[in-house]
């Protein structure tokens, strides 16, 4: 909670580890009220776009978004290294070097935040800038370097699989009923679910329009469309100053599709693992229950702005429950 405007907002306070590290609430709270559904880390090391429309390409470029907006952490980017320096600079120093010097450098004062943060930050020699993002930058990395290590325990689908392809007899632990099985076979085939929800984390990683209605309140949102713009400007994207990559490893920001009107409204491809612990479902929370869920794909609304991808898949009620009942075998122990 140290690192934000007023010692109260953590990572944890949205990313819950009791809840699969997301909040269950449709729009994420900070300081203030965001404009998206919180989205949890697990796997998200393997994942070439971050956020609902994919503005960072990073874990740690990522987690520096929030940091400095005015709605979830809400401070400033001197503010962070005056914290490291004051109550963090052992460990920092451990691993990435001295803290720099901040003699005279106002805390209130960053790139982002209100305007006399901005003209602050403005009066800061360049090179003094530079230090202090390098510091910024490492709080990144440092986040990442603990999110890297969440992963996904074993779930029920997982064992069923696992003892199908040796041969082995199935437990209770690795059984599912014939409406799970019904259900897989629908997710493969006729509602084609692993057209995008697919590999081990159930997720393409790309982005799509599916018709889900705009939040009644909140402002426009283009999605892909200005997340892409955002990430191929972006301070801290692969290929800045402050990436440890190299560029030829930075190929899915250096080919990626930067316009187009599939762009428009279309969102990251959400993992489905743990999706039952999930809800509300979609980028705003739109979507209650997994059961409406299932029924929305299976309408196939039309998209208000944009163009949705998605077909009326023709799904009888007792498939419609047989495929939900197979997105609950993906669901993994509760965290300690």
């Amino acid at each position: 909670a140290k690192l934000s405007a007023n010692g109260k907002v953590s990572c944890a306070t949205c990313h819950e580890p009791s809840r699969d590290f997301q909040d269950g609430t449709p729009l994420a709270k900070g300081v203030g009220t965001t404009t998206r559904r919180t989205m949890p880390i697990a796997g998200t090391a393997y994942s070439p776009w971050l956020f609902w429309d994919g503005r960072t390409d990073s874990q740690w470029a990522q987690a520096l978004g929030p940091l400095e907006s005015s709605v979830e952490h809400g401070g400033t980017r001197a503010q962070y290294a005056h914290t490291i320096r004051t109550h963090y600079a052992p460990e920092y120093e451990a691993i990435f070097g001295p803290v720099p010097q901040l003699t005279g450098i106002p805390v209130q004062a960053g790139p982002a935040g209100d305007s006399v943060a901005r003209a602050a930050w403005k009066r800061i020699p360049a090179v003094r800038q530079r230090e202090i993002t390098r510091v910024y930058a490492n709080i990144g990395k440092a986040i990442a370097a603990y999110e890297r290590r969440l992963g996904f325990e074993p779930t029920r689908f997982d064992r069923w699989v696992d003892a199908e392809l040796s041969g082995a007899t199935h437990t209770a632990e690795s059984s599912m009923s014939h409406d799970e099985v019904a259900g897989l076979r629908l997710f493969i085939g006729k509602a084609s679910c692993v057209n995008c929800h697919n590999g081990p984390r159930f997720t393409d990683d790309h982005f799509h329009n599916t018709g889900v209605a705009a939040q009644p309140g909140l402002p426009p949102d283009s999605g892909r469309a200005t997340g892409v713009r955002a990430v191929l400007a972006g301070e801290f994207n692969c290929l800045s100053q402050y990436s440890d990559a190299k560029a030829e490893d930075c190929g899915e920001l250096r080919f990626t599709s930067s316009d187009g009107p599939e762009l428009l409204r279309a969102y990251k491809t959400p993992s489905l693992r743990n999706v039952a612990q999930h809800a509300p479902y979609m980028h705003a929370g739109q979507i209650a229950t997994l059961t409406d869920v299932v029924t929305h794909y299976n309408r196939a609304f039309k998209a208000k702005v944009g163009h949705s991808e998605l077909k009326p898949l023709g799904l009888s009620a007792e498939q419609r429950r047989q495929l939900e009942a197979f997105l609950l075998t993906l669901s993994s122990p509760a965290r300690p």
